[in-house]
């Protein structure tokens, strides 16, 4: 294959991966908000697995790669065989979806080995490729190769929840698999990458280098290592110990929040508005509020074994749900999509992912009319994810389903405003004129 075929081969799956991940996200809303307006059991169970068996995997076998790629330039794309990781991901979700609408549990187990199988192809190519040592070097690296096994992981998980959905009795199947921890295990992985995002195109460039590498390597550890903790107090029910790790994570976001809140300002100050960045730094402030209401889950499950339905208090239900909305809606989904205006740009602008292990990954490669767009939409976007929240703290459905429509909208604009810069066929030639 000639690079000439290569480029144009990555071409395409960008811009696949691309339309078909933010019709994911705005799919799965739309279904929560269907699910709100009519109170349909159906809607409410499935959209939750759209999220996180679609976008979950699509951004860690696809995004992912391209930032681990970036660094390590040995570790290849093949273009076709991420258009073959789309299309395995799409079938997981059709076979996902039948299986919450028909109640099969064991469609639902297969789909999570099927899923299982998908994620080791790409373990096996980072590990044959880069030594251990290797990925220890890059703090990056280390954040975009945990995503891998994380994601393994909550496919496990999804697996495991099969198989004792359908045999309810066994022992085999420990008892804090649930629908609930397999929710959460399949948000470590997204959180995780954000986190090597933010470092990489954020603070690894600036001038306090090496303190930055050595507080995001201790970030690393806590973060990685606190959750894993963290799920362990949880099982066992340890209330102090629950409580002391979800402070300590709390503490660790504030300083991101005000250390990129900082560099934030600065960036705008020297160079231009970057839309990107303001979302990054809404997901930051929204991860805030996620790691506030996981506090207040905390009080409120004192004396509630792991496993329990309701998770907390019946009164206290709202805290749960804006804890897991301002996750999925906030945190995840605002850093993703400022993560693909810096990423989507600059591998469409030269077919490669030169721009991506540049400076230039940050530069104004959106036109004005288009970040200014951008805005907008992250204003619509803020709007709608509070109304969702103050929805289900006024327990007004109507709110909680119009909120949702809107924020869903909002989400599916981005293929509308980044179109002009990713589907002009003359952006690749502009940008070989520029240089």
């Amino acid at each position: 294959m000639t690079p000439h075929h290569s480029d144009t081969g990555l071409q395409a799956v960008v811009k696949r991966f691309f339309t078909v991940s933010v019709t994911i996200i705005a799919a799965a809303v739309f279904l929560g908000a269907a699910g709100a307006f009519t109170g349909n059991h159906f809607l409410h169970r499935l959209h939750p697995y759209i999220f996180f068996v679609g976008f979950g995997n699509l951004a860690i076998l696809l995004l992912n790669r391209y930032l681990t790629s970036a660094i390590y330039p040995e570790l290849a794309i093949d273009p076709a065989k991420q258009m073959r990781y789309i299309s395995s991901v799409l079938l997981a979700l059709a076979a996902i979806t039948v299986a919450v609408f028909m109640e099969w549990p064991l469609l639902k187990a297969a789909t999570g080995l099927f899923l299982m199988i998908l994620v080791t192809g790409p373990l096996r190519e980072i590990f044959s490729t880069l030594s251990v040592g290797k990925i220890w070097k890059e703090v990056s690296v280390r954040y975009y190769i945990f995503d891998v096994l994380f994601l393994l992981n909550a496919n496990l998980g999804l697996f495991t929840l099969g198989l004792k959905e359908a045999f309810p009795d066994t022992a085999l199947i420990p008892f804090f698999v649930t629908q609930s921890s397999y929710f959460l295990g399949s948000s470590f992985p997204l959180s995780i990458s954000v986190m090597g995002f933010l470092y990489t195109y954020a603070w690894r460039g600036s001038s306090g280098r090496e303190l930055m590498k050595t507080l995001f390597s201790l970030w690393f550890y806590i973060f990685v290592g606190g959750v894993l903790i963290f799920l362990i107090v949880i099982l066992i029910g340890h209330y102090f110990g629950m409580m002391l790790i979800s402070h300590i994570l709390l503490f660790g976001v504030m300083v991101m929040l005000g250390g990129f809140t900082l560099y934030l300002y600065n960036f705008f100050k020297k160079n231009f508005h970057h839309p990107a960045l303001a979302f990054l730094l809404t997901g930051l402030a929204l991860l805030f509020a996620t790691s506030a209401f996981g506090i207040l889950n905390i009080y409120y499950i004192k004396g509630i074994p792991f496993g329990h339905h309701p998770p907390i208090r019946i009164d206290k239900m709202w805290i749960y749900h804006a804890h897991t909305h301002a996750a999925l809606l906030g945190w995840i989904t605002f850093s993703f999509i400022g993560i693909i205006y810096i990423v989507m740009p600059s591998i469409m602008r030269t077919a490669s992912l030169e721009n991506l292990r540049s400076a230039r990954a940050l530069s104004a490669l959106l036109d004005n009319t288009t970040m200014k767009k951008a805005f907008r939409q992250l204003t619509v976007l803020l709007f709608s994810a509070t109304a969702v929240l103050l929805a289900f703290f006024l327990d007004n459905d109507m709110l909680l389903g119009s909120a949702g429509m809107l924020f869903g909208f909002a989400v599916i604009y981005l293929i509308k405003n980044l179109k002009p810069e990713l589907y002009s066929e003359t952006l690749t030639t502009l940008e070989t004129h520029a240089k």
